[in-house]
């Protein structure tokens, strides 16, 4: 894909690794912006080129600062729209509001509701996410959302890194995720085993009950959408190699971790933690030796190209090009075109 004068993809603060990447895969060059944020907490964009009549892709995950980096987000979609953009793309790798999807108790907001309705006001024309945590915030828009997985890219990394065997099993960490953890289990022609889990209040820290399914002697792989501590993921992993598991990998579409949660996960019974860059974290780089990451911009990428060709999504995921593959996995596996 090269430039063609139509076609524009900028990037927010909280992503411009994640962009610049997408635009490597591409072969375009990435729109010239700026973003700062002044002492009073005052956040200010200005991107330097123009606009008008351009499709614009703004990229900008929101997770390790959600409430700023969702404002910043704002403000480059108001940006855009002033400068008369054709047509203003949201890419969004990691929607943490996507939590909040209904009212579960008294007097409480639907976050996720809320940014919806904010991005429509500013003037968004469309959304590509991927690993909602609650695919129905879908519908809180009336743009299109085009919601991408990580599915593909997680099961292609433990193919080629030799985790599926007769002795593999996958392993959903609670009853909520088994429904998606069939579709890998499918995906790799494996079994399936179901951690009970309940959840306590809002302190993000789960105890696992019971293990339903044989691990023993398995090595198991455990799929899950995100973590933000570390907690459940690790205390799955303890849980597994009680009831005799012989190895635990685990597999998630996004990582929010910090340095504890970091460390949490290096003194875990996990042998490896593989995640997507959809959060940049420098803290996995700077601690860890055991969590993974591969690139999702690649599939992003070609999701960008599909929509601004105007082809149907549904044909990129029924034969995701071998280079989008290769281009994710490049980093940590050694695979050649």
């Amino acid at each position: 894909m090269s430039d063609n004068g139509n076609i524009r993809i900028f990037a927010g603060e909280s992503s411009r690794p994640f962009a610049e990447r997408m635009c490597s895969y591409l072969g375009l060059t990435m729109g010239k912006s700026f973003s700062k944020r002044f002492g009073d907490g005052n956040t200010y964009v200005r991107f330097d080129e123009s606009a008008r009549n351009e499709d614009v892709f703004i990229v900008q995950a929101i997770g390790r600062d959600p409430n700023n980096e969702f404002m910043e987000l704002l403000f480059w979609v108001d940006a855009f729209r002033r400068s008369s953009a054709n047509s203003i793309t949201a890419i969004i790798p990691y929607y943490g509001y996507a939590k909040a999807d209904k009212k579960d108790e008294p007097r409480v907001s639907i976050r996720g509701r809320v940014c919806a309705d904010c991005l429509e006001v500013e003037g968004v024309d469309r959304v590509i996410c991927m690993d909602l945590h609650a695919p129905q915030v879908q519908g809180f828009f009336k743009v299109p959302v085009d919601h991408l997985y990580a599915r593909p890219l997680l099961c292609a990394y433990a193919k080629r890194a030799g985790l599926v065997t007769e002795d593999s099993i996958v392993v959903s960490p609670d009853a909520g995720f088994a429904k998606n953890a069939r579709l890998f289990a499918d995906s790799l022609n494996l079994g399936l085993a179901i951690c009970n889990k309940v959840r306590y209040g809002h302190d993000e820290k789960a105890k696992v009950m019971e293990i339903i399914g044989d691990v023993k002697g398995k090595t198991c792989l455990v799929v899950d959408d995100f973590t933000t501590s570390g907690g459940t993921i690790t205390d799955v992993a303890h849980n597994l190699m009680d009831k005799g598991a012989n190895k635990v990998y685990a597999f998630l579409s996004h990582a929010i971790v910090n340095e504890a949660g970091v460390r949490k996960i290096e003194d875990s019974p996990l042998e490896q933690l593989i995640v997507t860059d959809t959060v940049h974290c420098p803290d996995i780089a700077k601690y860890s030796t055991k969590i993974k990451v591969i690139s999702a911009a690649p599939l992003f990428a070609e999701a960008v190209k599909t929509i601004h060709e105007r082809k149907p999504m549904a044909d990129m995921f029924a034969n995701l090009p071998d280079p989008l593959i290769f281009a994710s996995l490049a980093d940590q596996l050694n695979v050649k075109m």
